[in-house]
């Protein structure tokens, strides 16, 4: 393996790291971050790529994503709910005013990103 497919899959498992963790803290999107490491596998080992692609957990992700199914409307909701819960209680905790502006910057961002996915009819 060369340094380049070894530098594709580093970015892979940090993506996938986070995307896991944002399964349970919603200031990381999940979906995204999936992606991300799908792609960053694609390109640098196959074998993780479809190790990834067949995951009970994860596989869901990439495959509504490559085959443009979309997410459902109850999961972009819970989904936004949580984030901005998770954002608002950060928020409070905190109490620093640059803390604020970029969770609100990041709470928009994502809750863009949720609503542009196209809605998976059930």
């Amino acid at each position: 393996m060369n340094i380049k497919n070894i530098l594709w899959v580093a970015a892979g498992f940090i993506s996938l790291t986070l995307g896991a963790i944002g399964i349970v803290l919603p200031l990381l999107p999940t979906t995204p971050l999936v992606i991300l490491a799908a792609i960053c596998f694609s390109s640098g080992n196959k074998k993780l790529d479809e190790w990834l692609s067949k995951s009970r957990i994860f596989g869901p992700f990439i495959d509504n994503y490559r085959t443009g199914k979309g997410i459902s409307l109850a999961r972009k909701i819970a989904s936004i709910a949580f984030l901005w819960v998770g954002l608002v209680t950060s928020m409070i905790v905190l109490q620093a005013p640059t803390i604020y502006f970029v969770l609100t910057v990041v709470g928009v961002g994502v809750t863009v990103h949720l609503s542009m996915i196209k809605t998976k009819r059930v």
